[in-house]
């Protein structure tokens, strides 16, 4: 083979669609239909580069609920130069069709797609979406990154969560660029598991509320999405700015749950840095003549909290992640903050090109 053959990029297929070199693609991926026969499709789009290299999956909505995501790969799809990249591209924003139209994190059948891979041809609708997914989308791939918000009322913090155990996952992760990053184990059932049970590398990336468009989130996935593909070679690598945050890997985290029942104040925001016995909100009834302080229980920072008042005794409150040096992270946090806090562009949403 000719050095020439070798620099070329072979045509792609997915579900009888040839995507040939320098192409852009659109597919719709049938789904199984909804009870009135209507039929509905997974929306995926690919750019599939002239020149050989790593194939990137960037996926959205496995929970359905969770559309901050969505958001991140329009922008990563219409950035400027984006067509020029080596390798290939493919992007899933609303992977939970069903949980997206009915605004929910779950399928009809109120299963939880995260937990039903690998799945199966001839299994639930859950396992039969999780294994048309894995096997049509993320067993063509190389790497992957899947987006994800907190829960309904929950807000995240934007980190990473990733096995670091996997030297080329850690290089995602760190150039992803968050300002923490979670040394998390995979769980049972997870796209993640079942990824890297296949040799693909997958960071998941946690920020924002579902439900809700958060423009610090939106803008962190952005610049992330770039900073890896950059990395892994399918982008031309930027010279690196002594201003780039370097990430701190959390060594734990824990969530601080309600002690008493009642109506929260929260004191402390999302991002907060604390130290062991603050007080992170009061809980009191409706009156106030009753009050109850929820109190970190270690030093370090708030990556996640609910976002609603109304608290039952036992309820995760806040998610405190842990450090070796809980002023490093502080400090990689507000270098993060001043780099994609919206004011500080005068409010304008900016979309950086890829140059």
């Amino acid at each position: 083979m000719s050095n020439n053959d070798r620099s070329k990029q072979a045509p792609l297929q997915i579900l009888g669609t040839t995507i040939r070199p320098g192409e852009r693609a659109s597919i719709e991926v049938p789904v199984p239909s909804l009870y009135t026969h209507t039929r509905l499709e997974m929306p995926v789009q690919v750019i599939h580069g002239k020149k050989p290299g790593p194939t990137l999956f960037i996926s959205a909505a496995i929970h359905g609920d969770e559309i901050n995501g969505v958001e991140i790969i329009r922008r990563v799809m219409h950035q400027r130069g984006i067509d020029r990249l080596r390798g290939t591209l493919i992007a899933i924003p609303v992977v939970n069709i069903f949980g997206f139209i009915n605004q929910s994190r779950y399928l009809p059948d109120r299963r939880d797609l995260n937990r039903s891979f690998p799945g199966s041809e001839s299994g639930s609708l859950a396992g039969r979406l999780a294994n048309l997914f894995l096997t049509e989308i993320v067993a063509r791939c190389t790497h992957g990154i899947d987006l994800h918000t907190g829960a309904v009322h929950r807000g995240h913090f934007p980190h990473i969560r990733a096995v670091l155990d996997d030297d080329e996952t850690k290089r995602m992760a760190s150039a992803f660029i968050p300002p923490v990053i979670l040394n998390t184990q995979i769980v049972e059932g997870s796209l993640r598991q079942e990824a890297e049970s296949a040799g693909v590398s997958v960071i998941v990336y946690e920020a924002g509320e579902a439900l809700r468009f958060n423009e610090v989130a939106i803008r962190a996935g952005v610049r992330g999405v770039d900073s890896v593909m950059r990395e892994i070679g399918m982008l031309p690598k930027k010279k690196p700015r002594k201003s780039d945050p370097v990430p701190v890997v959390a060594t734990d985290s824990s969530w601080i749950r309600a002690p008493h029942s009642g109506i929260l104040r929260v004191i402390k925001p999302l991002g907060a840095r604390v130290t062991k016995n603050e007080v992170l909100g009061i809980i009191s009834d409706p009156f106030g003549d009753s009050e109850h302080k929820a109190v970190a229980q270690f030093g370090g920072i708030i990556i996640g909290r609910t976002n609603l008042p109304l608290v039952n005794e036992g309820e995760a409150l806040f998610h405190i992640a842990r450090f070796e040096s809980t002023s490093a992270a502080y400090s990689q946090i507000e270098e993060f903050q001043a780099e994609v806090d919206p004011l500080s562009d005068s409010g304008s949403v900016s979309e950086p090109a890829i140059t």
